[in-house]
């Protein structure tokens, strides 16, 4: 099966870019989030752990220079890999003084690194860090690529999983990360509770109007010991059935420009104190399902993205 045919993946993105398959090497710092330590909000996100994404992470002790020559030389012996990505995952990446900023992102430009993308949220990047990144940039011959953790444009949902947050901060965000010309991703949550298949739609209508670059699809996950957690035991949420996330993923893809790029499909969770992760199935299961669910229906990414460049004076066309 040709995924290609039917969305933009990321992997054949990133070798037509650079001439080569591209690995990601993720890097985990201290840091937090600004609803995490009151600045706009405490606990977190409904949903988040205390080791947030960085999971699959080597210890935020490390130094940044030493996590990537230690996830370079085992990416490298392992996929025969000749260029990587410096990832900064887990929390929020520019929640922090300047000056510790700058001195983060200069450790990433190690040998062999293209590119350096870096996770935030919409809240939590301004001008002076985008100037910065621009002038390293140039630099260091390195592209920068921001990734905003939004999950969902329904703003009512945002407040229900304390993001501290509203669609108006993508907005600003992306409207102040395009002046530098990076590229920009940006992640969803297709199956939160509160979000239906309008919702799924509206995320990718608003992604697709905005031009954003790429996206990044996740399935929710629940952990022990978070307000989630704690609403699922209590049978206080429901999760959608796999197949209604299956039908979500094509959903969105359907209502989405052609040319975004699609990162991933589903998302993977540690099954270690964890509640609820993707049905108990393997995720690439679950992927392998929804590229044949779209075969089988002859859908392809951007099949209904007819709602750009004024619609109605279609009629006059």
């Amino acid at each position: 099966m040709d995924e290609n045919k039917y969305y933009r993946v990321y992997s054949q993105f990133l070798k037509e870019k650079y001439g080569e398959k591209v690995y990601k090497l993720p890097i985990n710092i201290e840091t937090t989030c600004p609803n995490r330590d009151g600045c706009v909000g405490t606990g977190g996100c409904i949903f988040c752990g205390e080791v947030g994404t960085g999971f699959e992470s080597l210890s935020n002790s490390i130094s940044v220079k030493e996590q990537l020559e230690k996830n370079k030389e085992y990416i490298s012996k392992r996929y025969k890999a000749k260029k990587f990505i410096a990832y900064f995952q887990n929390f929020t990446n520019t929640y922090m003084e300047f000056e510790k900023f700058k001195y983060l992102v200069e450790q990433s430009a190690i040998e062999d690194v293209v590119e350096v993308s870096i996770s935030t949220r919409p809240d939590s990047i301004s001008d002076k860090y985008l100037e910065f990144l621009k002038e390293f940039s140039k630099r260091k011959g390195i592209n920068i690529t921001i990734e905003l953790g939004l999950q969902t444009v329904n703003y009512h949902t945002l407040k229900k999983i304390n993001r501290g947050h509203t669609l108006a901060e993508l907005i600003d965000s992306v409207i102040r990360i395009k002046k530098y010309g990076f590229r920009i991703c940006v992640h969803f949550i297709l199956n939160l509770p509160w979000d239906d298949n309008v919702d799924v739609i509206e995320n990718a209508k608003i992604i697709s109007s905005l031009g954003i670059d790429q996206v990044k699809i996740h399935s929710l996950y629940i952990v022990e010991n978070t307000v989630l957690g704690d609403m699922y035991k209590q049978n206080k949420i429901n999760i959608i059935s796999k197949d209604e996330y299956i039908n979500r993923v094509i959903l969105f893809l359907k209502y989405l420009k052609g040319d975004i790029v699609i990162e991933r499909l589903i998302g993977r969770a540690p099954k270690e104190d964890t509640l609820f992760v993707n049905w108990d199935t393997s995720w690439w299961k679950i992927k392998e399902e929804i590229l044949q669910k779209m075969i089988d229906n002859e859908i392809t990414q951007g099949h209904k993205c007819d709602y750009l460049n004024g619609k109605a004076l279609k009629k006059f066309r």
